[in-house]
């Protein structure tokens, strides 16, 4: 585990989120999200080889050491991983350790953690899953949190209160990247679609907690498979920061997400989950590495998305928030 002081130096000395993000991501000199998707069957032989052990122990041990090795080598490279919930909550109280210590771990490497759980509720159980995750108290101390707005804006102001208190984050789900969303958020009422006026919330909510960088810590989901409606919601959004999931394996490219960033890279960040941390399975790859060297793969696919993402990109400036 990298030491205290190795965190201390890597993670940025400001307060908001947002700030941290921007620092982070000027920092690195790219906007890449790592999502730490594990999957029992699809991690490489050598971490999970016997199907018929597969306990929940040993499946959140093998979580736990599959997500440490990406860490270390996506660390110096990413400003921000995120922690899929579903996959450590599946394995029950092994894989909630599990969870807790990849958070712990990522953090302690220098790397901002948004926890991609979606969560929400109304009334104390919002107030619950707001502090269970986000507040001063939580065990589990990601920096920000994925949240749906499907229960109204009284179901968000939980989360908002905890982020103004702690100095944390959220990501609203606006305009998610898989084709059924359009069920819900295409719907038009009153002369505006559901993800716009999301979208509007979200954007009220950011110009509210801006950061030195000029976003706020309140934040969208928007999918780069609607290359569309991401220029539209940049545009209806322009002080939060996009989450953009949907990049390699969804078929979102680098040039689908330009519109999410201003001029100087800022702006949002581009999710890549299994494109990164199961290359070693992708054709691409597999030739090159194999199962055995699954970690020279991930290397290998990151430092591609960062060229793909450069090449079609704004420079980010190195500069300080």
């Amino acid at each position: 585990m990298a030491s205290s002081a190795l965190a201390s130096s890597r993670r940025t000395p400001v307060t908001t989120f947002s700030d941290q993000l921007a620092a982070a991501i000027r920092s690195r000199g790219n906007p890449v999200m790592v999502g730490l998707d594990p999957r029992a069957e699809q991690l490489p032989p050598d971490l999970l080889a016997n199907s018929l052990l597969r306990s929940p122990e040993r499946v959140a041990a093998a979580y736990r050491e599959f997500c440490r090795g990406i860490i270390d080598v996506v660390a110096p490279l990413v400003p921000v991983v995120k922690p899929q919930a579903a996959f450590f909550e599946q394995l029950g109280p092994h894989g909630m350790t599990a969870l807790a210590d990849v958070i712990a771990y990522a953090r302690e490497s220098g790397l901002l953690v948004v926890l991609d759980g979606k969560r929400n509720d109304i009334g104390d159980t919002a107030i619950a899953y707001a502090e269970a995750y986000l507040g001063p108290q939580s065990v589990w101390k990601s920096d920000a949190l994925t949240v749906s707005p499907y229960l109204g804006a009284d179901s968000l102001e939980p989360f908002l209160k905890v982020i103004d208190q702690r100095g944390g984050g959220v990501f609203v789900l606006v305009k998610t990247s898989n084709p059924g969303g359009g069920m819900l958020q295409d719907v038009t009422a009153d002369g505006s679609t559901i993800y716009r006026r999301v979208a509007e919330y979200v954007e009220q909510a950011a110009s509210a907690r801006l950061g030195k960088c000029g976003y706020g810590s309140v934040g969208a989901v928007v999918g780069a498979t609607y290359p569309e409606q991401l220029v539209e919601l940049r545009n209806a959004m322009p002080h939060a920061w996009l989450l953009v999931p949907g990049f390699g394996t969804q078929g979102g490219t680098a040039r689908d997400v330009v519109a999410a960033f201003d001029s100087q890279g800022l702006g949002a960040v581009i999710n890549n989950s299994r494109g990164i941390i199961f290359a070693h399975a992708r054709r691409e790859y597999s030739s090159r590495f194999g199962p055995g060297r699954w970690l020279e793969a991930v290397e290998a696919a990151t430092l591609d998305m960062i060229a793909q993402l450069k090449a079609e990109l704004p420079s980010i400036s190195p500069d300080a928030a």
